[in-house]
């Protein structure tokens, strides 16, 4: 998304307060993204799918969703990027108590603004938000617990095999459906998206590595360098 109007650390996720207009933008990315409108409203499409933040209201966008955004008369939003699976359980879901989420989103706004003085809160803030946010305990009684960096690993080892839903699930010892929900639940976002996301996050390592395009294609199962290229600049939104 635009530059932060204000950052608490140049690290590329955590809390920023941003300013957005009329200029429209579009990118995915490989984390959670949490969105309190604080003033204005923000447009949002997520995968076709149309979305606003206005003041006191809230969005999470899941890893690897492509969204578009505009905002015609100007907007400010608190922003979370996280990497915290806890945010797969809000995508999709209305915080419990939104008075008290927007407040909270105003008072780390306010530190945002003052990061050397407010160190601890903007430290705490993203564990505030989700606790604010409401999200649900998973449900117990769900079977085996899902190994996800397992089963990651697992995954990287087999690109070169045409992987698919069954494939993961028959790793996981559930059946198609189970991994699929269990999938959307967990991780916030369907089986094959979280695949893609996985190879597409190994192929970014091995460039940044210093790995020629095609050795990449080659180690990642893509079926072309052109393809592998292709798959990086819709991420990056080129």
């Amino acid at each position: 998304m635009q530059t932060p109007a204000t950052c608490p650390s140049p690290e590329p996720h955590g809390l920023s307060l941003r300013d957005y207009g009329p200029s429209r933008g579009s990118h995915a990315h490989e984390h959670f993204q949490v969105l309190v409108g604080l003033a204005g409203v923000l447009e949002l499409e997520v995968e076709g799918r149309g979305a606003r933040v206005g003041a006191g209201e809230a969005h999470v966008v899941v890893p690897g969703d492509r969204h578009d955004f505009e905002s015609r008369g100007g907007s400010r939003c608190l922003v979370l990027d996280t990497h915290q699976p806890q945010w797969a359980r809000c995508a999709g879901r209305l915080p419990a108590d939104a008075s008290r989420l927007h407040a909270l989103a105003n008072y780390l706004a306010q530190c945002a603004q003052h990061p050397q003085a407010s160190s601890v809160a903007l430290q705490h803030g993203p564990a505030l938000l989700l606790e604010a946010w409401g999200a649900a305990a998973p449900a117990h009684g769900r079977g085996r617990a899902i190994d996800w960096t397992a089963l990651a690993a697992w995954a990287r080892a087999h690109w070169h095999e045409p992987l698919g839903v069954a494939d993961l699930a028959r790793m996981a010892c559930l059946s198609p459906s189970q991994f699929a929900q269990r999938c959307r639940d967990e991780q916030g976002m369907s089986a094959m998206n979280w695949l893609r996301t996985l190879r597409l996050a190994h192929a970014r390592e091995l460039r940044l590595a210093g790995v020629g395009v095609a050795e990449t294609a080659r180690r990642t199962g893509y079926r072309s360098p052109s393809a592998l290229t292709a798959a990086l600049r819709r991420l990056d939104g080129r």
